[in-house]
Formats: structure tokens, C-alpha cells, sequence
């Protein structure tokens, strides 16, 4: 994911590589049971309709109101750190138990599960030594704790990936099953929010990466918001090489060659830059063109949604364009 916010470019010139909350892979990849727990929902059904954001926005604390997000059913608040909460994730902690419920209201009504996004550019957990056992029980805890309807894994450690040892992918799915055990499935949201790369059979990942998560815990993960961007210049930038042949640096990564080596089809959720300059390096389809792709996919019989990064970049006027010919708001 892209961020602006000055936690996250301080901490990111101070820590990592990169400015970037989007992964920059570049060539160098560069039922609820009742009683139901505070704070679970039921997840919800195919197609999800995903927001996340990080900005600060003046006058907003957390989440929007919720009509400027119609036409989405899940919106991240982002992020979620090792060392705890920032930028939007924690301003849901500076607003009054009385504010958060309210807001929880509205969001309920309106159809909008309300989760929190973990990790981002600005943690890189296994090569700092986090324990995925602890660090998922400390953020399952947070999720409990503020009431949230669930959590998304940005998780963007690509030296760890890149080292194909297989370290990366145990980690992955020690937190997530450790997640899943605190967080049960059906009651709250786990959706990962990996690159497409990460899901091609490619040398450069023979450790498995993303595909090798998904046999091991694909059964505990509602969803994959998979990043069509920051891969490339001209990579995911028409309907053909989003959806039915990748080629370039990343040969096999379209949404349906993804399909085609064995995940879930209406487990990929499409995901995309709200700004052609700004929200990403790359990758950016105008929403009106988008919306032609996400008509054809569903035609292939596609159904899993579409993914943007970030508010207030996206609203509701581009959910409601994208969605027009296949899924009219």
C-alpha cells in the first residue's frame, strides 16, 4: 500500500527501504455463534468491495462518514504495527468508546464491516525476529479490545520472501493460524493482502511464497485483496494483462493464470490504485476502464469484488464507477 501520512514516511526513511506502503516490487521482488463476541460480524459475502486508508484526512477522525463510502462493504483501517497502532488505526483509539459505537452503528447499517490492516511497508516481521505466535495474539487482542469487525495482513517483508528458505511462508502461517484461533472464522474478517506476484510458480520464490500460504492456511483466510500494482511499468495496466496474460517481468500473475495454478478463483479480489500519481508507482486503470474488466471477469465467472488503495483518494464516486457494468451500486 501507498502512504503519505508523516508517521509513515518518517518511519519508513528512518527504517526501511522505502517510502512506499505499497509493496514496491519492482524487478527486485521490487454463522456467528451466539452469544457472539463483542465486535465479530458475520463475513461478508462475495464481492467484497474493500477500502483502506492511512491519510490523514482534516476533519475526520477514523473512519469516514459513511456516505462518502457507498458502494464498499469493508473499509481498513491502516495500520496495524508490531509497535502498535498508527496513523488511522490509531486515531479508532483517540475517539471515545462512545464515538467508536456510534460509529460501529452507522457502519452496520450501511452493510460496512469495519476492520483494521496490519503491518504495511513500515514492518518487515520476520526479518526483525517478530514471534508470529505472540505478535498475532497481541494484535488479536487490539482487535477484540477497539471493537473492529476483523483484520487484514498487508504483510510486506520481501527480503524474507525474496530469501526463499521457507521462513517467510512458516511465519505467515503461524500468524495466521494463531489469528484464526483467536479470531474465528465466521465471526470475524481475515482477509491477506499479498502481491500478485507472490501467487506465480517462479523460480525467484521457490520456497512458494503466496501459493505455498495458501495450502497451508488458505482454509482459514476469507480473502485475498492481491495488489495489481507497483510491478511495473505497463504490468496490470489493460483488462488483458490484469486479467488473462501477465507477461512482462511477471509472467503468470494475471487474476486467472493466479486461478489457473490452484486458488480459489472468488478468493481474489482484485486490487487497485485509486490515483494514477500518488496512491502508487504503477498499475493504474481509470475507473472507467476498470469497470469494462471487472465486467469481463465476472463473465469468466469471476465474483470475488474489487480492492482500492486509499481513501479519501477513492470513494464512493469511484466504487460506484468500477462497479457500474458488472455490480451497479
Amino acid at each position: 500500500m501507498f502512504s503519505l501520512s508523516l508517521f509513515s514516511v518518517l518511519s519508513s526513511l528512518l527504517l526501511f527501504r522505502s517510502a512506499l506502503s505499497a509493496p514496491t516490487c519492482e524487478l527486485r521482488l521490487a454463522s456467528r455463534s451466539t452469544p457472539a463476541p463483542k465486535g465479530s460480524a458475520d463475513t461478508p459475502d462475495a464481492p467484497r468491495f474493500v477500502i483502506y486508508s492511512d491519510k490523514f484526512v482534516s476533519g475526520v477522525t477514523g473512519p469516514p462518514p459513511v456516505d462518502q463510502i457507498k458502494g464498499y462493504n469493508v473499509f481498513a483501517l491502516s495500520f496495524l504495527l508490531i509497535s502498535g497502532p498508527a496513523d488511522k488505526a490509531v486515531e479508532w483509539t483517540q475517539l471515545s468508546d462512545s464515538d467508536r459505537a456510534s460509529v460501529k452503528s452507522d457502519y452496520s447499517a450501511a452493510g460496512i464491516s469495519l476492520i483494521v490492516s496490519a503491518f504495511g511497508a513500515t514492518d518487515a516481521p520476520t526479518s526483525s525476529g517478530a514471534d508470529p505466535s505472540k505478535t498475532a495474539d497481541t494484535m488479536a487482542a487490539w482487535v477484540k479490545q477497539f471493537d473492529l469487525d476483523g483484520i487484514d495482513v498487508d504483510y510486506e517483508d520481501f527480503n524474507a520472501i525474496d530469501a526463499s528458505d521457507g521462513k517467510a511462508e512458516a511465519w505467515i502461517a503461524t500468524f495466521t493460524q494463531q489469528l484464526r484461533s483467536q479470531l474465528p472464522k465466521g465471526q470475524f474478517i481475515l482477509s491477506h493482502a499479498p502481491v500478485a506476484p507472490w501467487f506465480t510458480v517462479n523460480d525467484k520464490f521457490s520456497a512458494g511464497a503466496y501459493r505455498k500460504v495458501d495450502e497451508t492456511v488458505g482454509d482459514l483466510i476469507d480473502w485475498y485483496n492481491v495488489q495489481f500494482y507497483n510491478q511495473g511499468t505497463t504490468e496490470y495496466t489493460t483488462c488483458d494483462n490484469l486479467l488473462n496474460t501477465a507477461g512482462g517481468d511477471w509472467p503468470g500473475s494475471a487474476l486467472f493464470e493466479i486461478s489457473g495454478s490452484g486458488i480459489d478463483l472468488n478468493k481474489l479480489v482484485i486490487g487497485k490504485p485509486g490515483l494514477s500519481a500518488g496512491d502508487a508507482n504503477n498499475g493504474y486503470i481509470d475507473p472507467s476502464t476498470l469497470a469494462g474488466c471487472v465486467e469481463q471477469a465476472k463473465g469468466k465467472g469471476w465474483n470475488a469484488g474489487v480492492m482500492v488503495w486509499e481513501f479519501p483518494d477513492a470513494a464512493s464516486d469511484w466504487i460506484t464507477t468500477v462497479r457500474s457494468q458488472a455490480f451497479p451500486v
